[in-house]
């Protein structure tokens, strides 16, 4: 359906967004009625919602999302359907502080989908993405997929012991795990990330295990032509655990331990230093909560194994830690993220102390995110507002150094942006970023972003070092 539009420009889709925007809201106003079951959230993955409260008429608030999201088919089968609409403009100048060329584009994006529940313990879901940008050139598969399936998976559940569940899952499905710095569907650019796998399921109370083998689906920009990347492969074990008891399990406090391991085998993986082959195991572990006024996430993360002829060691921590003032104008809070990130301490010998973060969430930093989670030491400060119950302002700080001089600095898709080797410099640059965001409802949601990532020593000595300007705007609707 966006094909009507290819060939105009930026300026003529924005005459029509206004009178979107307008249909839109109105969609997504609330309907005056109490609530008689707590909504599930919208999520990045859409299969994690359960809808099966509806089946009972008493749950039912008469809001015109219902129908949709429990039809019943038989008596014990019942049909889901959802969308997400989303607009997104973007305008980059200096791209790659100069080495890149000025951009200004728009990404269009339909993710429809049917879940089909039969029986209380079969499955089956299926999710379009019809993606497609105006005015980018050149065309990337993060870019454009002009229409296939991002998720189709069949479920079956049986019983694990007293109260336990296990589903066995198979087919082409989204991953989300943890904070997504490993893990996540990288939701941020106009296609997501499939996975094509098999996966099992083991809940029990405040315990889950997933288990997975998977490849990583080779998208591309046409119609129905996304394959399993046969040069890669992918599997893990990812145990969560909610914590009770000293954090209790109020709104403003609770906790949680990820425990993981997760395995990595790919032909040709590129780094500063080489090409060559890569089987990388990673260790892990997770510790996240809020206490009262208190919110902190942190993770830590061991890497090891085999690149081309020489062994990999490499390792991660991250960490971001937030305090509310409740009871101030606004309920300011202010945040600290801290990364430490690994990088080749040796680029003439055969080993590798590269960290890989795996498949990452696409705004690791933010908005504006030219690096990737490699060969970095990185500070955020950050400030949000709660302007009203609905509109949110935030404001980042975040300087760069490399870790290691002997190592080139990568962007999110692990590319090399600036080789290693030509600079003794550490300090990569600054950026700044105010972001305005609104939950108008449950279902809408907008954002106005502003980015600047000034240069640093190692940028200067390296090439082009021009300032970094990025304007994000972004539509989205979801049911």
């Amino acid at each position: 359906m966006f094909c009507l539009l290819r060939g105009g420009s930026v300026k003529r889709v924005f005459l029509i967004l206004h009178d979107l925007s307008l249909l839109l809201l109105l969609l997504s106003l609330p309907v005056l009625s109490k609530a008689q079951h707590e909504e599930p959230s919208i999520t990045l993955v859409r299969y994690d919602e359960d809808y099966s409260y509806l089946r009972s008429s008493a749950n039912r608030t008469g809001k015109w999302w219902e129908p949709l999201k429990f039809i019943p088919l038989t008596e014990k089968t019942y049909l889901t359907l959802g969308n997400e609409f989303r607009l997104r403009f973007e305008s980059i100048t200096n791209d790659n502080w100069g080495l890149g060329k000025d951009d200004a584009y728009l990404w269009l994006r339909l993710l429809p989908y049917a879940d089909l529940h039969a029986l209380d313990s079969i499955r089956l879901f299926g999710q379009l993405v019809m993606a497609e940008a105006i005015d980018r050139e050149p065309l990337t598969p993060l870019d454009e997929n002009r229409v296939d399936f991002l998720q189709f998976f069949g479920d079956l559940a049986v019983p694990a012991g007293n109260s336990g569940t296990l589903t066995l899952r198979g087919g082409r499905q989204l991953f989300s795990y943890g904070s997504g710095r490993l893990v996540d569907v990288r939701y941020g650019p106009n296609v997501p990330r499939p996975f094509d796998a098999v996966k099992a399921v083991l809940q029990n109370g405040s315990w889950r295990v997933d288990t997975f083998y998977s490849s990583p689906v080779a998208v591309d920009t046409g119609s129905f032509d996304d394959k399993s990347d046969n040069d890669s492969r992918f599997w893990g074990a990812y145990l969560t655990r909610m914590l009770t008891g000293t954090f209790g399990s109020t709104k403003n406090e609770s906790a949680g331990l990820d425990m993981y391991y997760l395995g990595l085998d790919r032909t040709s993986a590129a780094f500063n230093q080489a090409t060559g082959d890569e089987l990388r195991h990673t260790l892990g572990t997770r510790f996240f909560g809020i206490a009262q006024d208190w919110d902190w996430d942190l993770e830590g993360f061991y890497q090891f194994g085999k690149f081309a002829s020489g062994d990999i060691r490499a390792w991660s921590f991250a960490s971001h830690v937030g305090y509310t003032f409740r009871h101030l104008c606004f309920s300011p809070r202010a945040g600290l993220k801290a990364n430490v990130i690994s990088g080749d301490e040796n680029a003439d010998d055969s080993d590798i102390e590269t960290f890989n973060p795996l498949f990452p969430k696409g705004k690791y930093f933010g908005e504006l995110t030219p690096l990737g989670p490699q060969n970095l030491l990185n500070m955020q400060l950050d400030l949000s507002l709660s302007l009203t119950e609905k509109w949110k302002f935030l404001f980042t700080v975040a300087p760069y150094w490399r870790y290691s001089t002997d190592d080139a600095i990568y962007d999110i898709g692990g590319n090399v942006v600036r080789p290693g080797g030509s600079s003794d410099e550490r300090f990569v640059g600054i950026v700044w970023e105010p972001v305005l965001s609104c939950q108008f409802s449950r279902h809408l949601e907008g954002l106005i972003s502003y980015s600047q990532f000034h240069a640093g020593d190692f940028i200067k000595e390296t090439g082009q070092d021009k300032t970094i300007r990025f304007v994000g705007l972004e539509l989205l609707f979801r049911f």
